[in-house]
């Protein structure tokens, strides 16, 4: 049995990202976003403000899960994000660079050697 149609189906993806066919950013399908705001501006597209609804929503979502959650081909997917971080609404979490000392590195290794 297949499921009917809907209209979003029905529409070109270049259309559903406001014409524009490339990311302005490389963003990796696995990228972790996060709204930095919680309310949409008003000139958003529909796609643009469905995706600021599920990332104020959540802490961090890929950029899969956003296709997936948005119902948007990843490539759109990329497309409305790379938009929306441009315009400073979106953004990917910082982690600390964790740095390890020469000395705690030196341990790790010997430990690994006295393993073989």
């Amino acid at each position: 049995m297949t499921r009917p149609r809907r209209v979003r189906d029905l529409v070109r993806a270049y259309v559903r990202t406001g014409g524009l066919t490339r990311p302005s950013r490389d963003l990796d399908l696995s990228a972790l976003v996060r709204s930095t705001t919680a309310a949409a501006p008003v000139e958003a597209s529909g796609e643009e403000r469905r995706v600021l609804a599920l990332c104020s929503r959540q802490r961090a979502l890929s950029v899969a899960e956003i296709a997936a959650h948005v119902d948007l081909p990843p490539s759109a997917a990329r497309i409305v994000i790379a938009r929306l971080m441009d315009h400073g609404l979106l953004t990917t979490p910082t982690h600390p660079h964790i740095t390890a000392s020469h000395d705690l590195l030196k341990e790790v290794l010997d430990g690994l050697r006295a393993l073989v």
